[in-house]
């Protein structure tokens, strides 16, 4: 590979991890400058300014806790089955934006990367499979592709369903989230109920079952 091909690829990486932030940084000034232009004429009207000569350092920090909040509500409204489907078609909009989808693809995946990790294998949920009234136990893997999610026009999980009783092989399924029966059980109590084909639940099942077939200790 020639220096200048070095050079062109380093640029374009280089790009690519400084747009999002830049773009972070301009967005969120454009928005406290907005939002404070609002929120200024009713902190000046109050008495803080008995307290305080900084008002308008006052407005700011109210002006960051109205986005936060707004922020809070908007991710709220997203998980829901219509707001998914509302934020999948606007997704699909700026996707076809040129440039623009360029920096929003970008912005979106760390966005992904951030909130996926926090959700990776915690889910235990059951899956009406391989048949309607049958149903399997899964695990969440995270959220399902953009491409899956703007084709199909909603909220899509990654869902990983392990045979029993070897959870080493399996299932990959993308699930609509309105298909996912959220179980209230722990992943270790999920992996044991597909490991003893639901003859042990609890510690003390777990030990029972070990005597009576002479196997080696179990650690839960």
């Amino acid at each position: 590979m020639g220096f200048r091909q070095v050079l062109r690829n380093s640029f374009i990486a280089g790009l690519a991890l400084l747009a999002p932030l830049v773009v972070t940084v301009v967005a969120m000034q454009f928005l406290v400058g907005w939002v404070t232009t609002f929120i200024d004429p009713v902190v000046q009207g109050t008495r803080l300014t008995q307290y305080t000569a900084n008002i308008e350092a006052v407005a700011q920090v109210l002006a960051l806790l109205s986005i936060a909040g707004f922020v809070v509500v908007l991710g709220y409204l997203a998980q829901g089955s219509v707001g998914g489907r509302v934020f999948a078609g606007i997704d699909r909009g700026i996707g076809v934006v040129p440039l623009v989808s360029i920096v929003y693809s970008s912005v979106r995946q760390v966005a992904n990367a951030l909130t996926e990790g926090s959700n990776r294998y915690k889910r235990v949920v059951m899956v009406e499979y391989p048949r309607d009234g049958v149903y399997s136990i899964g695990f969440v893997t995270g959220d399902g592709p953009r491409e899956a999610v703007n084709a199909t026009g909603e909220p899509l999980y990654n869902v990983f369903l392990p045979n029993s009783p070897n959870p080493t092989g399996g299932a990959f399924l993308m699930v609509p989230e309105d298909e996912l029966h959220e179980l209230d059980i722990s992943v270790r109590r999920g992996v044991r109920l597909l490991v003893t084909t639901g003859m042990a639940e609890s510690d003390e099942e777990m030990e029972e079952l070990r005597a009576e077939a002479d196997l080696p200790g179990y650690s839960s």
